[in-house]
């Protein structure tokens, strides 16, 4: 997208300008979340990667995680993380 703008062709004192429009790709699940069984007390690392970068945010149901001693995101290029520690029954 930041490659859009006006180009300009210049030859001694003529010129050509054309105006170039990117339209961006959607954002797509190149990899999705797979389920996972754990025991009680261990830790769980869910990971998702993308057809591109892009901002990810991480729910249980309907309730937004926010990063936290139980809850760490990492997001590396395409792929996205979330480790959640000392799993819970609570935490299915």
């Amino acid at each position: 997208e930041s490659d859009a703008g006006d180009y300009t062709c210049v030859c001694g004192d003529k010129q050509s300008t054309a105006s170039l429009a990117v339209h961006a790709l959607p954002v797509l699940f190149k990899e999705e979340l797979k389920n996972k069984e754990v025991q009680e007390g261990a830790s769980v690392t869910l990971s998702c990667e993308l057809t591109k970068e892009a901002p990810v945010q991480w729910k249980i149901g309907p309730k937004v995680l926010k990063a936290s001693d139980k809850y760490q995101m990492r997001q590396s290029d395409t792929t996205a993380e979330l480790v959640i520690q000392d799993l819970e029954v609570k935490d299915a």
